[in-house]
C-alpha cells in the first residue's frame, strides 16, 4: 500500500512540472467520492413530515400540569355509627357520609383539543393517601397506621389510557363531558378504573371534576367493622378537582 501511494505521489509531481513547463495549468483531480453512509447523513431528508413518534409537536395537542394548592383529591365513605360511638368516639348513632381529603396531588393531563378523541399522551396522577384528613384525627391515625396502613402504601396512582365521550372539536370555554378510563393502583394492587369528568379551558387554565365509584375489597382493604361501634360500606367514592 505504501509503495502504490508513492508511485502515486511522484506520478501527480510529475504532471505538475509539465504542465508548469508548457504554460498550462494543471488539471483538477476530482474530489474522492464519500462513502456511502456519510453521503446518506449529510443529504437532507426528502418531503420528511414530522410526526409524534419523531418528537414533533402534534397540531392541537396540549399539556396541563396540576396545581396542587388549587386542586383536591377525596374519597367518600358511607359509615354507620352504633350506640357504643357515643361512648367510644363521642359520635351519635346513625348514618354519616364521612369525606376525607388532600391537597397533596400531582399530575398532568395532555389533551388533543382540535380532536379530544384522540389517543392521548402521558396522563399520570398521583395522590398522597396517608395525607388525607376528615372530621376525625382518631379515623385518619387508624387509616394511617391500621387497616389499609396508608403509611405503609402512600401513592395511589392513576394513569389513564384512553377518553371516551369527549367531542371531535373544543370551543374555548365550553364545558364537556367525558370518560377517561385507565389503570388505578392502591397498596400496589392495580384495577381498571374510569373516571366521569366534566372539565372547561379559559385561556392556559383548565379546571374540572372527576369523580368514580370503587370497592375497597377490590384492593385488598377489608371494610372497617367494629361491633356495636361503626360499620363502614365497602363501596366508596373519589372526586378530584383539578385546576
Amino acid at each position: 500500500m505504501l509503495r502504490t501511494i508513492t508511485r502515486m505521489t511522484l506520478l501527480l509531481l510529475l504532471l505538475t512540472l509539465l504542465a508548469a513547463c508548457s504554460g498550462q495549468p494543471a488539471a483538477p483531480t476530482a474530489a474522492p467520492e464519500p462513502p456511502l453512509a456519510e453521503a446518506q447523513a449529510e443529504a437532507p431528508a426528502a418531503d420528511a413530515a414530522p410526526t409524534a413518534a419523531s418528537g414533533a409537536p402534534v397540531a392541537g395537542q396540549r399539556t396541563f400540569v396540576i396545581a396542587p394548592a388549587e386542586s383536591k383529591a377525596s374519597y367518600l365513605v358511607d359509615e354507620e355509627f352504633f350506640a357504643g360511638a357515643l361512648s367510644k368516639l363521642g359520635i351519635a348513632a346513625g348514618l354519616a357520609d364521612v369525606v376525607g381529603s388532600t391537597q397533596e396531588i400531582e399530575g398532568r393531563l395532555t389533551l388533543n383539543l382540535d380532536d379530544l378523541s384522540a389517543p392521548l399522551g402521558e396522563n399520570t396522577f398521583t395522590v398522597k393517601m396517608n395525607t388525607f384528613t376528615t372530621d376525625q384525627n382518631d379515623r385518619d391515625k387508624w387509616i394511617r397506621e391500621n387497616g389499609p396502613r396508608f403509611n405503609d402504601y402512600p401513592l395511589a396512582t392513576f394513569t389513564a389510557t384512553g377518553i371516551e365521550g369527549a367531542p371531535a372539536a373544543y370551543n374555548e370555554g365550553e364545558e364537556v363531558n367525558f370518560k377517561l378510563s385507565g389503570d388505578l393502583t392502591i397498596r400496589e394492587i392495580t384495577q381498571p378504573a374510569a373516571f366521569d369528568v366534566t372539565a372547561s379551558l379559559r385561556g392556559d387554565t383548565l379546571t374540572g371534576v372527576a369523580t368514580t365509584r370503587l370497592k375497597m375489597s377490590d384492593f385488598g382493604i377489608e371494610p372497617p367493622n367494629f361491633a356495636n361501634t361503626l360499620t363502614v360500606a365497602d363501596e366508596f367514592g373519589i372526586e378530584v378537582q383539578i385546576t
